[in-house]
């Protein structure tokens, strides 16, 4: 009996050595993303604009005194479009403005994997700037728009999550071609 027994476990061990052993890969959480949809920006402000009917309009928390900065908040996505706007005067001169908006993207040189930047110009005749970050970086999408004499309108793609940025990169990109369409239709008040 005790022949058996040995025996049965040997041929056990040796059978279960035979066997080739394939890791799953790893599993990627599921995201499933909506139809793109627009609505039209309410209230005054010296700009409209076509936003996505997933984000909801929130006025900026960070700078009470500022009226005309606002965040679309994609709650679905823990997601925020911050938007800021100034008047080009002389307090605020578009160079100055300008080189802001670039140093701020620059900001974030020391994780980046890359910056792409480029030049665009709106169906009314105003000129974008987008710049694209990838890495692991806080902002993945950055964006101004201006006629360059009276107004600038700045946004930035910032996501409430530790999540790496391959994962989210569905969702990066369901932004980026809502973002596209928000600064398309950019139109500034006289």
């Amino acid at each position: 009996m005790r022949k058996l027994i040995l025996m049965t476990l040997t041929v056990g061990l040796l059978s279960a050595c035979e066997q080739n052993y394939l890791p799953k890969p790893p599993g990627y959480n599921r995201i499933d993303l909506p139809s793109h949809s627009f609505s039209t920006l309410d209230g005054e402000y010296p700009y409209s604009l076509e936003y996505s009917k997933h984000g909801r309009v929130e006025p900026d928390s960070f700078n009470l005194d500022e009226k005309n900065w606002i965040n679309i908040n994609y709650q679905d996505f823990d997601a925020k479009v911050h938007l800021t706007y100034r008047p080009i005067n002389e307090q605020y001169d578009f160079r100055s403005l300008s080189t802001d908006a670039f140093n701020l993207t620059a900001k974030h040189q020391q994780k980046a994997y890359g910056i792409s930047e480029n030049v665009l110009i709106t169906p009314e005749g105003y000129t974008g700037v987008v710049a694209e970050l990838s890495g692991e970086v806080p902002t993945q999408f950055q964006f101004f728009v201006t006629d360059s004499t009276e107004h600038f309108l700045r946004g930035a793609l910032y996501f409430n999550t530790s999540m790496k940025n391959d994962s989210l990169s569905p969702v990066i990109e369901f932004i980026k071609v809502d973002l596209a369409h928000l600064m398309n239709s950019v139109k500034f008040q006289d």
